[in-house]
């Protein structure tokens, strides 16, 4: 009997066996510029990404991955940037204030071992990070072993319910489905009378309880298409922007 949180964790770290086959990336061997600017997108994913590990593993190419140290979120988007190598950064909210102390900040990757920032006669030299001592994300894409329950969520109902959490300084989200509808609530699961918020978000014949903890919902404000597999692992894919992020349920979720 495959054990479903075990499964999820399996997936985010990229050690799944082939019983859930992933696609390996090809790598791109085509030359690259050694220059670039960062667009203000791009800075507000990394700000994101940094709430969520605060190392990065930049890799060659125009993809953008990370993955927390406890490997129960991990979140991917495609920026319209060329990275020209491979580079780590070990505090990435530092070497985003790095960034901000230039108003257009060209990024220069010619040396090895660091990056040249400059605008105009200002330089700052920003070195990289052992890739060693940085948890990144695996090579291999990742699949949902099943796709059991979806949802559209809108920014309106996120935004209430991250704020709802924060007014009620409750916990956990739960997806629930009973009586035909998914609801999401925000709550304490373990208090019976915790002061809770719900949205409807969609029908279904089923019932289940997808848990979540409050603290690992970091993802950027907007409209999301949402997936939930019963293997305790999810996935949450921005409609206006190209990101993903793949978190892990709690234990204690039910399917039937």
């Amino acid at each position: 009997m495959i054990n479903a949180h075990s499964l999820a964790a399996e997936i985010l770290e990229g050690t799944l066996d082939e019983t859930y086959p992933v696609i390996s990336k090809i790598s791109d061997m085509k030359l690259r510029p050694q220059k670039m600017r960062l667009s203000d997108k791009t800075l507000t994913l990394l700000k994101n990404f940094s709430t969520i590990n605060q190392s990065i593993l930049f890799k060659k190419g125009n993809s953008l991955r990370t993955i927390s140290v406890m490997k129960n979120i991990l979140a991917e988007a495609t920026i319209e940037e060329d990275i020209p190598k491979d580079f780590g950064v070990y505090d990435l909210n530092q070497f985003l204030n790095a960034l901000s102390l230039h108003q257009s900040p060209e990024l220069d990757f010619a040396s090895e071992g660091f990056t040249v920032i400059s605008e105009g006669r200002a330089r700052s030299k920003y070195f990289f990070a052992d890739p060693n001592v940085i948890v990144s994300p695996p090579e291999k894409e990742i699949t949902l072993p099943t796709e059991d329950v979806c949802f559209q969520l809108s920014t309106q109902q996120l935004d209430k319910l991250i704020k709802a959490a924060a007014v009620y300084q409750v916990p956990d989200l739960s997806v629930i489905g009973e009586d035909g509808n998914i609801n999401i609530v925000v709550r304490d699961k373990k208090n019976d009378t915790s002061n809770h918020f719900s949205v409807t978000v969609g029908e279904t014949k089923n019932s289940f309880m997808f848990n979540y903890k409050v603290e690992n919902i970091k993802i950027l404000p907007g409209s999301y298409n949402v997936v939930i597999s019963s293997k305790l692992l999810s996935r949450f894919t921005n409609t206006d922007i190209d990101v993903k992020y793949y978190i892990a349920l709690e234990p204690d979720s039910t399917f039937e």
